[in-house]
């Protein structure tokens, strides 16, 4: 199964719909993964163009963030796969701030990444999909596998074209890889 990634879109913030560029990166996806910032339901509507989608609010009432349908956490099944969704993942003593290489340098060595996470999501899972950061990480961890595509169209708190992922799952693995929406624009022209 291969699934679009997507997290703070920021629609109208950063464009009246997200860029162009997310039909091309999810040509052939069977599922789109929007971890949370869609802000309008419209966003999730062209979404839905592509596949269908699910989605995840924010943790923080009052955010300006419009009910997306699905909720604030999400826990999916999928091709033998326990996906748990959450725009912000907070982890103690790493707060909301999961960045890239942040899990490796600060967590905790004496507690179970494994028992965090199934307290966030009240089941084990071993792929996570989170936004929040508008960073861009994919790690694996303790046999989890973390997935922050960053945001499409909000780079650095500028808007300009950035990152989506794709999550490759089948009964054999898992893979996710970030795209460059910047690249594939670069391609088209």
């Amino acid at each position: 199964m291969k699934i679009g990634v997507i997290s703070d879109t920021h629609i109208p913030s950063a464009g009246k719909e997200p860029p162009a560029e997310v039909v091309t990166a999810y040509a052939g996806v069977d599922l789109i993964l929007h971890a949370g910032h869609a802000y309008v339901p419209s966003c999730i509507e062209w979404l839905e163009r592509i596949a269908p989608v699910r989605s995840t609010e924010s943790w923080v009432e009052g955010s300006g963030e419009s009910l997306t349908r699905n909720g604030m956490v999400q826990v999916l099944e999928l091709e033998g796969h326990t996906v748990g969704m959450a725009h912000e993942l907070i982890l103690r003593r790493l707060g909301d701030d999961v960045l890239p290489g942040e899990i490796e340098r600060s967590f905790p060595r004496d507690e179970s990444l494994v028992a965090a996470l199934e307290q966030i999501f009240g089941k084990p899972v071993d792929i996570v999909v989170f936004g929040y950061t508008h960073e861009a990480m994919v790690e694996v961890h303790d046999g989890v596998l973390l997935v922050n595509p960053g945001s499409p169209s909000l780079v650095r708190q500028q808007v300009r074209l950035g990152t989506v992922a794709i999550l490759d799952v089948t009964t054999e693995g898992r893979e996710a890889r970030i795209i460059d929406l910047a690249g594939l624009a670069r391609d088209v022209t």
